[in-house]
């Protein structure tokens, strides 16, 4: 089993309030598509559940979910949500990113 990934309380709380004003189930989707300024971007959707070969990771009560193909490039890692100047995103802090880029939504491998 790959090393799983965490859904930090704050993005847990922010998952939680887009999907109720949505009406949707509290899950959020992390992907990685090819692209972006260092080759992989990190893709959030919300989800209407976990599909059968899904990594899911739970925090309070707001589920994580993540393909198996992403996980290769993801495992490990921690989905914030933070608010600067710049804006509010959710980040994701991923151990096996070389290379990332100043908008921090594309990383390199």
């Amino acid at each position: 089993m790959a090393e799983t990934l965490t859904l930090t309380p704050s993005a847990a709380k922010r998952v939680a309030a887009i999907a109720a004003k949505q009406a949707k189930p509290a899950i959020l989707r992390l992907s990685v598509e090819g692209g972006g300024c260092s080759g992989f971007q990190y893709k959030f959707d919300l989800a209407e559940g976990a599909e059968a070969d899904d990594s899911v990771s739970e925090t309070d009560g707001v589920r994580l979910v993540v393909d198996p193909v992403s996980l290769d490039l993801v495992a490990g890692s921690t989905v914030d949500f933070v608010e600067s100047l710049g804006g509010a995103a959710f980040k994701v802090e991923n151990p096996q990113a070389a290379a990332g880029c100043g908008c921090g939504s594309s990383f390199g491998i």
